[in-house]
């Protein structure tokens, strides 16, 4: 829980904020700071590397489970009663029984390790985002018109031109 506190904390940290002054009147602050536009400029590629650090975890942590799960179904394969299950539900043989919380502790490891790396998108996306927000030093937008098409009169009709950049 602390770690997602810190998480949110540092997002709302570098997201421009809303300002309100006297009366109803809305101010919205854009310009981000020197050290937020860095923080928000390099925070973006950490937090894209650590959504695939978390699903390259995640990825290693269900071959494990798969591994232990193939082990449990060969132990069950090998006998009629070697997946007997006792009366609580778990399974008689301890070595079934182990593989079994295996697999499940895997499981559950990858799947928090997949929620990390979508929510680390989700910050990457967000932050992406601000930095296209922040910059004001480029210049505008300039069309790039790759077709155009001219007609000049003449004595005898008119010379119609085309042009194609690319």
């Amino acid at each position: 829980m602390r770690r997602w506190t810190g998480i949110w904390l540092g997002v709302a940290l570098c997201t421009p904020g809303v300002l309100t002054a006297q009366g109803d009147r809305v101010v919205r602050r854009y310009d981000v700071t020197l050290y937020g536009r860095t923080t928000v400029h390099y925070g973006k590629w950490l937090t894209a590397g650590a959504a695939a650090a978390f699903t390259v975890m995640a990825a290693h942590e269900h071959s494990s489970s798969r591994h232990d799960w193939n082990q449990l179904l060969d132990i069950c394969r090998s006998a009629d009663d070697a997946c007997a299950r006792g009366p609580d539900g778990r399974y008689r043989r301890t070595d079934a029984e182990a593989l079994y919380q295996s697999a499940l502790s895997y499981d559950r490891r990858a799947n928090r390790r997949l929620l990390a790396a979508q929510g680390s998108l989700l910050v990457t996306a967000a932050l992406f985002i601000l930095d296209l927000r922040g910059r004001h030093d480029e210049p505008d937008n300039i069309p790039f018109a790759p077709l155009q098409v001219t007609a000049t009169p003449t004595g005898y009709g008119a010379r119609v031109g085309l042009r194609i950049a690319f």
